[in-house]
């Protein structure tokens, strides 16, 4: 590694200039020679400690969020039920949220629309969750997740019509933003920040059904009916509480939202968060495309589709509970958020 090294030869040319002055070096000579040692150990104990000209100059900050209280989210969430679009386990989270968003500062509202369900037809009532935080503030950052969650394990070997709390898939991103929540009063920032929870992700039965309804009819509205306000940016998250969560970076955001993605995963080798790994991998389709497709929001993924069919036991079947998922998780996707936010929102490459 090359910090040890740089240690390791100072000390091969203190040991060297010990040997040459007791050879018989002068006195001037040798404190010539101990004053360019003495700076080179000066020159690797700030290269240890402030990084290197492309790197971190100071030590990140501690992470804030609590990863006990963002898991306790989840397990609240998930005793819920079942959630699926237009169910009594839907309104109930529903309401939970809005008390908790508007306990803690942000101004909620309800984006209402109506689906067909896709086996009878009948109208789907579904809303769109946004909570909002400096809502006067025109310029925005997009903050997202799905908060429903599918109606069958469908994937369960077992029991396929089983009951699914769905909690690392559609439970994760919603117990993050609440704990988020407890952190967004608190930053100073040049732009409002948006948490927009869609509904209607994956009402699907099979092979029956449309996904990502909550985000296309959002990103309709958007750019159809434009608001005051602009979005500069947004970063979606989407399974991120797995116990060894593997964050790469997702292919259709590098084509969609590079900015966006590097920056995110930028920030989190700043705070040395190894669980965002700076590869590619996957391409996933989710809400984030008609975020960047429809809206031209451009919108990057935080996924860990490792938790998804090739890799996990537990995805669509009715082991995705919380004693499957990680506060620590939660907490480190967080703690990147909230410094992505604070310091390194790509704002000046957008419109």
């Amino acid at each position: 590694m090359s910090r040890p090294a740089e240690i390791s030869r100072a000390a091969q040319s203190t040991a060297g200039v010990t040997a040459a002055s007791a050879s018989g070096l002068s006195k001037l000579r040798w404190l010539l020679a101990a004053a360019v040692v003495a700076g080179v150990a000066i020159a690797a104990a700030a290269f240890l400690t402030f990084g290197s000209a492309e790197g971190p100059r100071e030590r990140p900050p501690a992470n804030p969020l609590d990863a006990s209280r963002a898991f306790g989210y989840l397990v609240e969430i998930c005793r819920l039920g079942p959630r699926p679009s237009g169910s009594e386990g839907m309104e109930k989270q529903q309401e939970v949220l809005v008390a908790h968003f508007e306990k803690h500062g942000a101004q909620v509202r309800l984006q209402e629309f109506d689906a067909a369900h896709p086996l009878n037809g009948q109208p789907v009532r579904m809303r769109n969750l946004i909570a909002s935080w400096h809502p006067e503030a025109e310029r925005r950052v997009l903050l997202c997740c799905h908060y429903d969650t599918r109606p069958w394990p469908d994937l369960d070997p077992v029991n396929p019509r089983g009951t699914f709390v769905g909690a690392n898939d559609g439970g994760s991103g919603v117990a993050l933003f609440m704990e988020l929540a407890h952190h967004l009063p608190k930053l100073k920032l040049p732009f409002g920040v948006d948490f927009v929870l869609f509904d209607g992700e994956e009402l699907v039965y099979g092979d029956r059904g449309e996904y990502f309804l909550g985000s296309k009819h959002f990103a309709n509205e958007y750019a159809l009916d434009p608001p005051k306000h602009r979005y500069v940016c947004g970063v979606l998250v989407d399974m991120v509480g797995d116990k060894q969560l593997n964050l790469y970076k997702e292919a259709n955001s590098l084509k969609y939202a590079p900015d966006v993605t590097n920056s995110v995963w930028r920030t989190a080798r700043r705070l040395d968060v190894d669980e965002f790994i700076g590869r590619r991998r996957h391409e996933i389709q989710d809400d984030h495309l008609p975020l960047n497709q429809i809206a031209r929001i451009p919108t990057c993924d935080v996924i860990d589709f490792d938790y998804g069919p090739q890799y996990s036991p537990h995805w669509h079947t009715t082991r995705d509970v919380p004693e499957n998922c990680s506060g620590e998780s939660l907490a480190k996707v967080g703690y990147v958020l909230l410094e992505w936010l604070a310091e390194d929102v790509p704002v000046g490459k957008s419109e």
